[in-house]
């Protein structure tokens, strides 16, 4: 058994605390709800992922995680700490990486690092000692010290990572972590995201890859138009379906969140 299954096995079946908690979360602008109603959390150790169609409110979550946005009702909060009316508390606990990161483009990657130290009123020795290990297992030294405008759009969703974990958080929001990256980069961060989440970091990624997120993920919240259709570990997710152990993820999920055509 390689060490994520072991890992992932091992968060199923001893549930840890809770790290992001939403409850009742409803999100509307003007006649749209992006996000209805929605119950359901992350705790420690655990990677789960937010699954759904275009539309269907992931990044919105997440944004109402990070506090970028107020819920219309209901309530979201990281450890304790309620996302709307504390955001600047809340960011000290999330690392975030979106799909299309963006940055100061005359900055080489590790003068990226260092600003986000500055940032953050980060120590940059201390930073740079605790983000050593991730810089080798992402494979990033030999690109730290060209500028990001020469980077390729895998190697930017790299240093997105590095950059979410400069801090330490005990909360990682990643949305689409390895869209656009080629096999061996994607394999990485898989493996990356496996052993943080082995080391205690809670996870919250969406993606619509569900081949990685059957890989990766402990739990699947199964969104469409705003609303939890199903949520519960891979297997459940395919015995809810009615599905055998062998079927696919994406077999699930077609079955679970049908439309009309």
């Amino acid at each position: 058994m390689s060490p994520a299954i072991a890992s992932r096995s091992q968060a199923e079946r001893t549930p840890a605390p809770a790290i992001l908690r939403a409850e009742g979360l409803s999100k509307r602008f003007g006649a749209k709800l992006a996000v209805a109603a929605l119950t359901c959390e992350v705790r420690s150790g655990e990677v789960v992922g937010l699954i759904g169609p275009n539309g269907a409110g992931k990044t919105t979550t997440m944004r109402l995680a990070l506090g970028l946005l107020l819920p219309s009702e209901g309530r979201i909060e990281v450890l304790g700490v309620d996302c709307a009316s504390d955001s600047v508390r809340v960011k000290e606990l999330i690392g975030y990486v979106p799909d299309e990161p963006a940055f100061y483009e005359f900055l080489s990657g590790r003068e990226t690092v260092d600003f986000a130290c500055e940032m953050r009123g980060l120590e940059r020795q201390a930073a740079w000692e605790r983000l050593e290990p991730f810089v080798a297992k992402l494979e990033l030294a030999p690109e730290l010290d060209r500028l990001v405008s020469g980077y390729s759009h895998g190697t930017k969703k790299k240093l997105a990572l590095l950059l979410a974990l400069v801090h330490g958080p005990p909360l990682l929001l990643l949305d689409e972590p390895t869209n656009g990256l080629d096999p061996p980069s994607a394999n990485l961060v898989r493996r990356l995201l496996s052993e943080l989440a082995a080391a205690g970091a809670g996870i919250l990624l969406s993606t619509h890859l569900l081949d990685m997120a059957d890989r990766i993920c402990h739990r699947l919240v199964f969104l469409d138009r705003g609303r939890l259709v199903a949520g519960g570990t891979p297997a459940e997710l395919r015995a809810l379906a009615g599905l055998g152990g062998d079927a696919s993820l994406e077999d699930a999920f077609l079955r679970l969140v049908a439309r009309p055509a």
